[in-house]
């Protein structure tokens, strides 16, 4: 299996992770303050004053296949072998594969002024986050590879990937302007731990069916931030040799009639992976041998890498992470007395990608629990349903739930099913999976007209005296 997943890796067929959740949106859970910096956690005269997730990982992934790949590959996957019906050869076919996870593996937010519903938060975090373009012909040569008739072909694996993982440590800062508007801020260091970038601009295949063997010509493009092979588990350990740093920020907008408008920049941020990094231009030719016997993965896998890795040079480069730019609208509706309705829009653009994704994400709360209904639809013309379960209480949540919901159930099912029954393709193969808790403690949050003492200063946060320094303006 390890040997199939570095044929994947030849693919260009990485699932890459940062997460695309829409569905946390406007909970006010511990997850959705850190993620949206202007939205608030706490509730005066409700809440207690230090929320914490006790090392609990609060984590989102996601996971997505389109193509004519998915019948295949999950019959490789799921069953041991190859379903190819599907796969074209000369056409230009392409697939796309990309994926998400983020995880707090600590959180930790204190209420710092009843003025201006001031918040300060710590956080650790990681991220794996990339995307794949591959061809069909990519999987077809493998799968059956008596399937290619003529002799030689070009630019039928012109396939190109990424991906990177990285820790995140930072601080945030949340503070009201007035009882219309907040900001929030939220900074990180990040700690890089494995990067890698494939661009493949031209391919040659040649076979020798005499000799049962294929010629492979290869040239595009390579980095990686390790030497091939020498990635080890010590490597996902935090460290400084590949330092970066993001922010993300946002503005929360309350309108006289309680409508909700959120704006916010996510992650926008850089690594700078160190001089013993490898990059390079590759253009060689290598050997495929043996075609017709078993193991043409493992063979193909090992004349695909040594043709990237042809020709590395040690040097040091920087890369962006993956940020995004989100806009929301929401509004809290009563339908009776025990059923609070709040639907929010919302639109997701990745800046340094095509990626654009709508969102209807709608919270159904009975008393402490919450339900959520959401829609999606991405430019990959991609639709999909998930649900959410949630009980909250002003001093504990617990939520769980897919953003993917028909074709996270539809994955599981191929795990313990027929050819016949998974070999027709769908618009797109994919996994949602998402999960959180966190507590309050310490003393109630006491509003100002019910505070048992009476603070003394200046009682303005520092975003309220930044804003007022600006527009010369006073209480």
């Amino acid at each position: 299996m390890k040997r199939f997943l570095f044929v994947l890796i030849f693919l260009t067929l990485h699932f890459c992770v940062s997460a695309q959740q829409f569905s946390q949106y406007n909970t006010g859970t511990l997850y959705d303050a850190f993620e949206n910096p202007a939205q608030k956690a706490f509730i005066p005269d409700s809440s207690r004053k230090v929320a914490f997730n006790l090392f609990f990982p609060n984590f989102n992934t996601d996971v997505t296949l389109a193509g004519n790949v998915q019948a295949a590959l999950k019959n490789r996957a799921f069953l041991g072998h190859y379903e190819d019906n599907a796969l074209t050869i000369g056409k230009q076919n392409f697939n796309y594969a990309n994926a998400n996870i983020n995880a707090y593996s600590f959180m930790l937010k204190v209420y710092n002024s009843l003025n201006g519903d001031q918040e300060l938060g710590f956080f650790a975090q990681s991220r794996f986050e990339g995307r794949g373009v591959f061809s069909d012909e990519s999987v077809q040569l493998v799968a059956d590879n008596t399937a290619f008739s003529q002799a030689s072909y070009s630019d039928l694996f012109n396939n190109r990937f990424n991906y990177q993982a990285y820790h995140q440590i930072g601080v945030s800062y949340r503070g009201n302007v007035d009882e219309h508007l907040a900001f929030g801020v939220k900074v990180s260091a990040l700690l890089g731990v494995v990067m890698n970038k494939v661009d493949i601009n031209r391919s040659i295949i040649n076979f020798d069916r005499a000799k049962d063997r294929a010629f492979l010509s290869m040239e595009g493009n390579y980095y990686a931030s390790f030497d091939p092979g020498k990635f080890s588990i010590h490597d996902l350990l935090p460290s400084t040799k590949n330092p970066g740093a993001s922010i993300s920020f946002g503005t929360l907008y309350i309108a006289d009639d309680k409508t909700r408008i959120q704006l916010n920049i996510k992650d926008l941020g850089f690594i700078h992976w160190n001089s013993l990094s490898h990059t390079g231009h590759f253009n060689n030719t290598g050997i495929i041998d043996s075609l017709s016997f078993p193991g043409i993965e493992n063979r193909m896998a090992r004349t695909a890498s040594s043709l990237v890795q042809s020709n590395p040079v040690e040097h040091g480069f920087t890369t962006p992470t993956n940020s995004k730019a989100e806009v929301s609208a929401s509004k809290a509706y009563l339908l009776n007395s025990y059923i609070k309705y709040t639907p929010t829009v919302i639109l997701s653009k990745e800046l340094f990608y095509t990626g654009f994704t709508a969102a209807m994400v709608n919270h159904f709360q009975y008393h402490n629990l919450v339900g959520t209904l959401t829609g999606a639809y991405s430019d990959m013309h991609f639709f999909s349903i998930g649900t959410q379960l949630m009980i909250k209480s002003p001093n504990a949540e617990f939520f769980i739930g897919t953003d993917r919901l028909v074709q996270s159930l539809s994955l599981a099912r191929s795990t313990n099913t027929t050819s016949s029954q998974i070999s027709k393709n769908s618009t797109f193969s994919g996994a949602n999976f998402f999960m959180g808790f966190s507590i309050k403690m310490g003393a109630v949050i006491e509003h100002p007209y019910n505070a048992s003492s009476i603070p003394m200063g200046d009682h303005r946060n520092f975003v309220k005296r930044f804003w007022q320094r600006i527009t010369k303006k006073e209480d």
